[in-house]
């Protein structure tokens, strides 16, 4: 019975190990002992003597990390159907566009109401944009690739003729509370973008939505034959992904009180793929792993806060981000980590070897 506990956890610890996001988790482990090796007090939380909140550079990292978890729960869902979202980003500047607008034509800094009716516009927008791309793959029968694309070039023009090709502000206390406010010390923004994350999870794996949609991406015509309604998971896919954009966008938005029709949302639909790829799920499609879309989407915040923390130049950026998620991916080879395994073993036979020889001589 001894012997049957250690093997029975091995099996376990083996079976973690075999989870990708499990590396990702590694990775972030990482990044933070290099930023402590510079700066002992780097992971230091304190208390904020003006208003009791909790400050430090995690919390900075949680914050950082809810528009990338929206945008790669969405992003999640579109690849497991053999899809992928392009306009996340331009969704985000749009959503981020009408939000400011209907503030600063609103006048009422301190209205519930007006934030209330600037989220949700954003948002109805922001499904509608997803709807089109859902209609464009769906029933045109685009490839989401070219689908996306298009969405994503018509919506930050979208966005500069909401703005007038201007930066907008606006100020509203209520809709700044959504990303600079705090819940018992901790950022609201992180706390609402995991409340959202979860009640995602649970609908899609309590639910036979996720099965479906794993179904359609494992294979679209055996799961037609099967009585799926492929074109509405993909409209659900899509929709969903645009709506998770919407959000990202306003959280983006509200951080700072004004839109970049030219910076929000830039190239954050690659930051998704990367989140939802180094969380396990296949870009061929046929499976997701939200929990690993959400440890990817924190593992690229902190390696963007790395970045800044470390002094990369801006133009070495992208390169030392590649080394990161490129080192990350070999781990996560089950290839690589077999070859590692297979000189592991062939090493101490090998020693064997050469004892027998020298006793025979």
């Amino acid at each position: 019975m001894n012997s049957s506990k250690p093997a029975g956890a091995k099996g376990l610890v083996a079976e973690v190990v075999r989870k990708q996001y499990f590396w990702g988790i590694i990775a972030i482990v990482l990044l933070l002992a290099v930023n402590v090796f510079k700066d002992p007090s780097y992971l230091a939380i304190s208390i904020s003597p003006t208003d009791g909140n909790l400050v430090g550079n995690l919390i900075d990292i949680l914050r950082a990390a809810a528009p990338v978890l929206m945008i790669a729960v969405g992003m999640c869902l579109v690849v497991a159907t053999g899809g992928i979202d392009l306009s996340v980003g331009s969704i985000m500047v749009v959503a981020g566009a009408v939000s400011m607008e209907l503030l600063a034509g609103s006048n009422a800094p301190d209205s519930l109401g007006a934030a209330f009716i600037a989220i949700v516009v954003a948002l109805a927008i922001s499904g509608l944009l997803g709807a089109v791309n859902g209609v464009l793959v769906s029933v045109v029968g685009l490839q989401p690739f070219i689908s996306t694309l298009v969405v994503m070039l018509a919506g930050r023009g979208l966005a500069k003729v909401i703005t007038g090709g201007q930066n907008t502000s606006a100020v509203n206390e209520p809709f700044r509370w959504v990303a600079n406010g705090y819940a018992i010390g901790i950022p609201v923004v992180f706390v609402l973008a995991v409340l959202i994350t979860i009640a995602v999870g649970m609908l899609v794996r309590k639910s036979a939505l996720g099965l479906m949609i794993e179904a359609i991406g494992m294979d679209a015509k055996a799961a037609r034959l099967a009585g799926l309604n492929r074109r509405g998971l993909l409209m659900t896919a899509y929709i969903s992904s645009g709506l998770l954009a919407g959000v990202a966008g306003i959280f983006a938005t509200a951080s700072v009180m004004t839109v970049d029709v030219s910076r929000t949302g830039y190239q954050l639909e690659l930051d998704a793929i990367l989140a939802v790829v180094i969380g396990g799920t296949s870009l061929a499609g046929g499976k997701f792993n939200i929990t690993g879309a959400a440890i990817g989407a924190i593992l690229i915040a902190t390696l963007d806060k790395t970045v800044v923390f470390l002094g990369v130049s801006s133009s070495a950026t992208p390169a030392f981000k590649a080394i990161v998620i490129v080192a990350l991916c070999l781990l996560q080879s089950e290839r690589v980590r077999a070859l590692f395994r297979q000189r592991r073993i062939q090493r101490p036979t090998g020693t064997a070897a050469t004892k027998k020889e020298t006793v025979s001589a």
